[in-house]
């Protein structure tokens, strides 16, 4: 079985508390890690360092994933998987409401590394309006973003969730993917109305969702297996082992967890499912959503 990491980034930020000179992105500035919480990692991450990190849990590709709303970094990172085995597709950025989405994707898949792109992305979370997703700009360079043969990336709040779910009915010809469960709040130990937003998601045929980025939803420095299994159970209840992925969320994981520790939980919450279930989530759901080559 190959085993697929569905979710990980890369970044070299210019406020880098540990710069390197390796191979990676370009520096750019990451404003949001300028808080303090953000220190340890701070620093730079290159597909160098995420290899080491693979090799050593038993991960054979990778899905990176877009950091910022730029499309230049989007070309970039697609430059940068071309030159590796380990990257399987890349999740990028470009603006949904641009009347020049259409060119801008096909731009992307003609630079080098296009052939990579599988999917896009845009910061959802940080939207003002809880109802940004169902616009009918949005809805135009969704439907833009379908017809270009690619997923679409759900990066959202619980709030957040009706808006989505309203899309994900108005758009039965896209796939979606729901990133980190929609973000519940593990460190609350509260279910509701968040497990009822994604029971009602998962409803929906074209939805599939990532088992990533818990342990930074949960207390980072007390998390444990029982505080994230009522929320990876209510996930792979809902969707079904065939629809949910495994994603670590590298580097933003180390605020909470080693990248071997994320493995490791994520293999104990998936303990009860079958072998054939278990490929599923570590490899299987990943290459279908994503048309994986």
């Amino acid at each position: 079985m190959t085993r697929i990491d569905a979710h990980h980034h890369i970044w070299r930020p210019m406020s880098a508390s540990r710069p390197t000179t390796g191979s990676g992105p370009r520096r750019r500035a990451h404003s949001w890690l300028d808080a303090p919480e953000m220190a340890s990692v701070r620093r730079d991450f290159t597909l160098t360092d995420l290899a080491r990190e693979t090799s050593a849990a038993g991960i054979d590709r990778t899905i990176l994933v877009q950091v910022l709303p730029e499309a230049d970094e989007t070309a970039e990172f697609l430059a940068l998987a071309a030159r590796t085995d380990l990257v399987a597709g890349v999740v990028g950025w470009a603006d949904l409401t641009s009347n020049r989405l259409s060119d801008t994707l096909a731009a992307l898949r003609s630079a080098p590394g296009g052939e990579l792109m599988v999917g896009i992305r845009h910061l959802v979370q940080s939207e003002p309006d809880p109802d940004w997703l169902t616009r009918p700009d949005v809805h135009r360079g969704l439907h833009t973003v379908a017809t270009a043969g690619l997923a679409y990336d759900l990066l959202t709040l619980p709030h957040q969730l009706p808006a989505a779910i309203a899309t994900v009915r108005a758009l039965p010809e896209l796939t979606f993917v729901l990133d980190h469960l929609s973000k519940p709040p593990i460190a609350w130990g509260e279910l509701q109305p968040w497990a009822s937003g994604i029971r009602q998601l998962a409803a929906q045929p074209n939805v599939f969702c990532k088992l990533s980025g818990m342990v930074t939803e949960a207390e980072r420095d007390h998390w444990s297996t029982v505080a994230l299994r009522p929320y990876a159970d209510v996930a792979l209840d809902a969707f079904g082992p065939e629809r949910v992925m495994f994603g670590s969320d590298w580097p933003v994981c180390l605020l909470a967890a080693t990248y071997e520790e994320v493995v490791a939980v994520a293999e104990e919450l998936t303990a009860g499912l079958t072998e054939a279930e278990r490929s599923e989530v570590f490899g299987g759901t990943a290459a279908r959503a994503y048309r994986l080559r």
